[in-house]
Formats: structure tokens, sequence, C-alpha cells
């Protein structure tokens, strides 16, 4: 800035030429000078106030804009912001076919402990052992006196009476952690479907509820699922059918003096699993740990019907029948020469108890239970025809059910398939699979010659699945089945439910050694494949029974028809009426005998 003097020398010697004062001049400039300065400094004030006017009103423009996006919103509680990654620890509901629920989460609490602020530790120890008895006294104590220790878990789920009794102590150092837990309202019902969860990624304030086995894991990620918003899992199990199953299937396990039971109840169009059990159970509230020695079907864990892998024994002859009408081989008036001997790679081929039925019909192979006329037919179709039908009933891959224990199920097959293998696997001996195989291969016969793939999801419509017989060979299929319930030389006599006209096949197999080869002369596998009613059906219902011993006559019996018909009889009775299916007291016709080519 060029600075004007006050008393410049050429203005100042003009004034003294003409006579004037120069100091007139000095006081003149410097009135100019401060005239200036009062200018810049206003020019500067009004400045900044023009700067703090615009800082003001974008301020208040702010306040007021988030104070009307207040009004215009919803009301919420304030949430407190945490700082680490987020754990998801919401969790859909499970349900059942009618929407009752199976599993669901409950808002709980944990306790930890911070020892540092814990003033009197004895005195804690003692009131917190009386509270949790389990808790190893001393050893807390040890924990709670080590000056290094700054967290400690001491319980990570407890009840709303544990916590007040917590908080009736009154340490300073004892603090509780909000949290979701899996619970299952209603018990061991279904235990071995749901699985079980456990917490996986904990923090104090929060921890991840992980499914551990079942549906639980198997859908884990879809549980989880935020973008579900809490849309809950519908499983196909009926929770009134699958109770009333439990129940009998316990007593059945029971009267028998089985080591253990197994049962699936499949809708025959959809494949829904309408029902599937397995004895002994557990309750999923209070998971058991595994065993980690002994047979693993020692375990209450361990699901007979999906991991269960056994010889299914004379269940399968229907199979044989029925791929020999297939093909034209026989029909079901066809005579089978069943005389001995009969022998296939140097073995022979008997009957149980030695029976002799000599020269019988296709249908009355079925009915009687005769593994030399199942054996021949076995043959005719030859080994390479008899697995591509096996394999086209499911029975060569793991159960498809959506549990991850199904991966356990994977079936037993031959190393090499011979001759004497196409005899005995026709007769449910020297290939071993699950209950929920043979109800999906029943199904197959059941519903007019199609197979379906089991489910434990609920459907709304019938499955298309692939023809693997023809109609009218799953028609006499059906009759040769009723026959073997309803005739008098049938082997599951025991089996007929007045009014729901029941169909199905035995099947007696003597249990595999767990060591050295060879079979167990007093210990079987019995199970009972049934389709009701059999002039319509609607379900396939396969119970299996381990080991069981019928003790009301003077010797033990150990065959399917005094064992696993009864059970499962009984069973029929108790869940036709819930599944809707009625009664109907009148003699429904039976399909004619005629060739499998009609």
């Amino acid at each position: 800035m060029t600075r004007t003097p006050l008393r410049p020398l050429a203005r100042i010697l003009e004034a003294r030429q003409k006579g004037e004062n120069p100091d007139a001049i000095e006081r003149e400039n410097r009135r100019i000078r401060h005239e200036q300065m009062r200018d810049r400094a206003r020019m500067r004030a009004e400045g900044r106030l023009l700067v703090l006017a615009v800082m003001f009103f974008g301020a208040f423009g702010v306040v007021g804009a988030r104070m009307g996006m207040l009004s215009a919103s919803e009301p919420s509680e304030p949430r407190a912001a945490t700082s680490g990654n987020s754990i998801i620890a919401s969790r859909a509901d499970i349900v059942d076919r009618q929407g009752r629920l199976l599993a669901t989460n409950m808002s709980t609490h944990s306790l930890y402990a911070h020892p540092g602020q814990i003033y009197q530790k004895a005195r804690t120890v003692e009131e917190l052992v009386k509270i949790f008895p389990d808790l190893d006294g001393p050893r807390l104590l040890k924990r709670f006196e080590d000056p290094k220790r700054k967290f400690l878990w001491i319980r990570k789920k407890i009840s709303p009476e544990q916590m007040q009794a917590v908080h009736d102590i009154g340490e300073p150092g004892l603090l509780f952690g909000p949290r979701e837990m899996r619970l299952y309202p209603n018990g061991a019902l279904a235990s071995h479907i749901l699985g079980g969860a456990s917490f996986g990624e904990e923090g104090v304030h929060s921890a991840e509820v992980i499914g551990t086995a079942g549906i639980e894991k198997y859908f884990d990620e879809v549980l989880r699922d935020p973008a579900r918003e809490g849309q809950p899992l519908a499983l196909s199990i009926d929770m009134t059918v699958q109770a009333a199953a439990e129940e009998i299937l316990d007593a059945g396990m029971k009267l028998m003096n089985a080591k253990g039971a197994a049962s699936v109840l499949m809708d025959v169009q959809t494949g829904e699993i309408l029902s599937m059990v397995s004895l002994p159970d557990f309750d999923p509230n209070d998971r058991p740990n595994p065993l980690v020695e002994g047979s693993p079907s020692d375990s209450p864990l361990f699901n007979r019907a999906v991991q269960g892998v056994y010889e299914l024994g004379s269940t399968y002859k229907i199979f044989a029948a029925a791929q020999a009408m297939e093909l034209g081989l026989v029909g079901p008036d066809t005579l089978i020469d069943t005389n001995p001997p009969f022998k296939v790679g140097g073995h022979r081929i008997g009957e149980f108890n030695g029976k002799n039925y000599k020269t019988i019909t296709v249908e009355k192979v079925i009915v009687k239970s005769s593994n030399r006329g199942t054996g021949k037919l076995a043959l005719a179709i030859g080994p390479a025809r008899q697995q591509e039908f096996l394999k086209s009933l499911g029975l060569f891959v793991a159960p498809p059910v959506e549990m991850v224990e199904a991966a356990g199920g994977a079936p037993l097959l031959p190393k090499r398939w011979t001759d004497l293998s196409t005899v005995t696997i026709s007769y449910g001996h020297g290939m071993s699979t699950t209950p929920v195989h043979l109800a999906a291969g029943y199904a197959a016969i059941a519903n007019g010659g199609r197979y379906v793939k089991p489910t434990l999801l609920k459907r709304s419509a019938p499955q298309a699945g692939s023809r693997v017989m023809r109609e009218d060979v799953a028609r006499h299929a059906r009759r040769m089945l009723r026959l073997v319930v309803s005739h008098p030389d049938g082997t599951a006599s025991f089996g007929e439910v007045p009014g729901y006209h029941v169909g199905g096949k035995t099947g007696t197999a003597d249990k595999p050694k767990e060591r050295g080869g060879g079979y167990y002369k007093d210990k079987t596998i019995t199970t009972f494949a049934s389709l009701f009613p059999a002039h319509d059906p609607k379900y396939v219902l396969v119970v299996t029974l381990d080991e069981p011993v019928e003790t009301s006559g003077p010797k033990p019996r150990r065959t399917a028809g005094w064992t696993a018909v009864p059970v499962a009889a009984e069973m029929i009775r108790r869940v036709a009426p819930l599944l809707g299916v009625h009664p109907d007291y009148r003699e429904m016709p039976l399909l004619t005998s005629t060739s499998a080519s009609d």
C-alpha cells in the first residue's frame, strides 16, 4: 500500500510563497488518511459479519432439516454402537407343515466376570456355586485370583431366575451380556430331524447361533440369511403325526425288547416325509456329546432312519417280482418251481425254517416269501438289468433327504455283482440300505410306477418323477402286497387294520457281526414296509426294529411278522385318521390276476 506523506515538500513550499499556514496541509492530509482507514475497517467488519451470517444460516438450516426428518420418521429406540465386526445373531424359525413351531430363538443372557473388579472373591465363588452347583469352586477361585486374567466366562446361558440370584450377590465384577439362544419348545420331538444348534462366534453383547446337525446344519445359511426377514422354514413333517409315531414306536420297541427302532412315513405322490423317527432319541435343548468309542449306533445321536444301513431282508422281493413283470418275463400267475435243490455259485438257497413250497405262482412267491422263487426270478432278470432297476429306485446313492447325516447312509454294495449276489440281493441280503431308501422304493409301487425323491421340505404339488415301471405292473405289485397281509398264508397277517386295507412285505435279516465277518444267530433286523390303503395308496410306512425279541410265547420269536408288523399296524391305526384317511369297512375289489403284459 502506498503511504501519502502528511507534509509534502512541494505543497509546503508553495504554501509559504503564498503566505499560507503549512500546518493546515498536514491536518487535511491526516483527516483524509483517517477517513480511508475507517472505510477499510468498516468494509472488513461488514465482510466478517456476512461470513458469520452465512455460517449461522447454514448451521440452522442443517439443524432444521434434521429436525424435519426426525419428525417425519417412525419413533425407535436408540441403539448403542459397538466396535469390531458385527455378529449375525438372528436365526429364522422352523415350523411343521401346519405352521406349528418346532424351533425358534429366545432372548437370554450370558454371565461373565472381570476378576479385577471383584472385591470379595471367596464369597463370590461360594455364592456362584450355590446358584450353579456344577461349577468347580476351587478352580474358579484360582482364576479369580490370577492377576493376569482380565475376563472370564462363567455361563454362556443363564435363566432369569439365575440372573436375579447373581444380581443379589452384589459384586460389580459380575456382568451380563444379552444374546439369543436356540429353543426347541417340543423337547425331543423330531430331534433327529432338527438336529440342534450351538454358539459360533461369540462376543460379550451377542453370539452367533449356528446349526450343528440335521435340518439346522443343512439349511444353516438359509436360516441365517437376513434377506429372508425372519421367514420361517416350513418342513414336510406333521407335528401331531410325528408325536403319535414316536409314542407308538417307543412303546413297540420296549414291548419287543429291541435295541433301537426307526420309522418313515412318506406321501407317495409328493415324496414328503410326514414323520421320521429314530429311537433312542435326545433333547436338542441339551444335546449330548458324541460317543468316542463303541458302535456309532449306540449313541442316541445316531439317526437309524437315515444313517442306519441294514440288510432289509424279504422287503426287496417285491422289487424282483415287479421287474420281472416289467420285462415281460412273467405274470402274476406264472408258475415258478421252488422245489429243492437250488444252488447258485456252489451255495444252496433254502427257505425260512426249511420249508418247501414246491411249484407256486409269482403271486404266491411274494405271499409266502419264497427265497428260491425270488432267486429264480432274479436269475432270469440277470445282474446287469437288476442293477439298472435298483439304481432307478435310488438304491445306489445316499438318501437324498435334506440332512447332513444323509451322506452317512450310502448303500453298501457287493464288490463283485455275481449270480450269487443277484440271487441274495433279490431277497434282501448282500446289499444294505436305509429305511428311507426302502420307503422311496415302495412309493414308486404305490403311486403307479414313478420314483419320487423323498424330502423333508413342504411341497405344494406332486412330483413328476421318472417312470420306473408301468402302471399295470405297479397294480399287480400292490395286489401282491395286499395279499401278504390279507391272505391266510401271508407273512404279515398281524398287519391288518380294519378299514384301512394295508398292504406290505415283511423282512427279517440276520444281523452281521461287527468283527470277523458272519452273522449272529440270535440277532436280527426286522422290517415291515407297508402302504395304505392298498387299492388307492396315499402313504408308505416303513418300520424297522434292531434286535427285537417277542417273548409272549414258549420260545422267543425274532421275525418281522411277530415284531415289526404289529408295531406298524398300531401306528397306521393311530396316524391314518390324523392324516385324513377315513376307514372304509367295505371289501375293496382287488385287481384280477392277469399277465403283466395286459
